[in-house]
């Protein structure tokens, strides 16, 4: 085995910080980052373009989702996801356990969960698929991503303690199995550093501060480049779960870059940031935005403090904006803030007009990026 690859495989760049930069092999990014959700190898309604303008840096992609539609050969045979999505900046791609896990568990006859890896079959599809540790791994490797995360037993903060354990050991078991087919593609491929994707381990173990620690230990112990929390980060009252997401970062020494899977929220992911996370990713803003929800910044201002009272929403459907020649907001640079008015994007909407879509879509990413930025020069000011 190659002695470099024996430990952590860019441990020679792990003395970045979280708020600093990571360099990938499609690009650095600037830390703290906000990923928007490209699930299927798009983000709805806007394109790459759109992305670029409004300073989004990386985009997350699924597995998953990603195996079955278009299907593994195709991304292949149109030379990856960079090339097939027309997005040449970083991609992180999603195992896909959290997917299969959660549909699993909305009903057992569409799958199973054991030892090996899951087997599914999502309703309406074909065929039954199936994604072991090392599947996942060769999947990502082959979409050409930038950062390959390894598949992880999920499980949802409140189940019992003895299911938060066995998904840690079989956790741990695939992040062992993954690590080691990740290195043994990169030793075939003959990938040199600077093209090597960075492999990411997940972090679970529900509530449970020992469990936590058990699973950080262990994946620190087969050496990776970055991880990930696992599991769902927010309480049955959908609040951030700042005491153990808190406690899983305090685990992983602050070289190693950390992933808030699945926190979007622009109070969580501030949060978040103040707790050591650099990345972050979910569908929320621009899953709000097709619903006309449209986030704004309350003041200019490089500082964001007071939970809720930095930022409020434009609901933009509501009829006061029916005659509003007013921007969605004074303090964005967006094309949507730039050029349109409360009004006609209200009409766009009540029209159904798919322009909405893209022009809502463009203003809330712009928001996120502008938010992290905003983070990061909050963050380097107190340096």
């Amino acid at each position: 085995m190659d002695q470099a690859l024996s430990k952590t495989p860019h441990e020679a760049t792990a003395t970045q910080q979280q708020y600093g930069s990571l360099q990938l092999p499609h690009g650095q990014l600037q830390l703290p980052v906000y990923m928007p959700d490209a699930t299927l190898g798009v983000v709805r309604s806007i394109d790459s373009s759109d992305l670029e303008r409004h300073a989004v840096q990386a985009v997350v992609m699924n597995t998953f989702h990603l195996m079955q539609h278009p299907g593994s050969s195709t991304v292949q045979a149109l030379g990856g996801l960079h090339t097939m999505s027309s997005w040449p900046h970083p991609i992180v791609t999603d195992s896909g356990g959290f997917q299969a896990y959660s549909l699993i568990q909305q009903n057992a006859r569409f799958g199973s969960l054991d030892a090996d890896g899951i087997s599914f079959k999502p309703e309406g599809a074909e065929r039954k698929f199936h994604l072991t540790p090392e599947k996942a791994v060769q999947l990502q490797m082959s979409y050409d991503t930038d950062v390959v995360m390894c598949l992880d037993y999920c499980t949802h903060v409140d189940a019992p303690f003895a299911t938060q354990e066995e998904a840690v050991l079989r956790t741990i078991a695939w992040a062992k199995r993954c690590k080691s087919e990740f290195v043994r593609l990169v030793e075939q491929k003959r990938l040199a550093p600077e093209k090597r994707p960075h492999l990411f381990g997940v972090i679970q173990g529900g509530g449970s501060h020992e469990l936590r620690k058990r699973c950080a230990e262990a994946l620190l112990e087969i050496g990776f480049d970055g991880y990930g929390y696992g599991g769902w980060p927010l309480d049955a009252q959908g609040k951030l779960l700042t005491d153990i997401i808190g406690y899983t970062r305090e685990l992983i020494p602050a070289q190693f870059p950390m992933h808030a899977l699945g926190v979007g929220h622009p109070d969580n992911v501030v949060e978040c940031t103040r707790l050591g996370y650099g990345m972050f990713d979910s569908a929320m803003p621009t899953r709000d935005a097709r619903h006309a929800r449209l986030y704004v910044f309350n003041r200019q201002a490089s500082e964001i403090e007071g939970k809720g009272k930095w930022f409020s929403y434009v609901y933009i459907n509501d009829d006061k904006y029916i005659k509003d020649s007013a921007p969605i907001s004074n303090l964005c640079d967006c094309l949507s803030c730039t050029r349109y008015t409360r009004a006609y994007l209200r009409h766009l909407f009540k029209v159904n007009d798919s322009l909405f879509f893209r022009l809502a879509t463009i203003h809330n990413l712009r928001f996120m990026t502008m938010l992290t930025q905003r983070l990061r020069e909050g963050y380097y000011a107190r340096g």
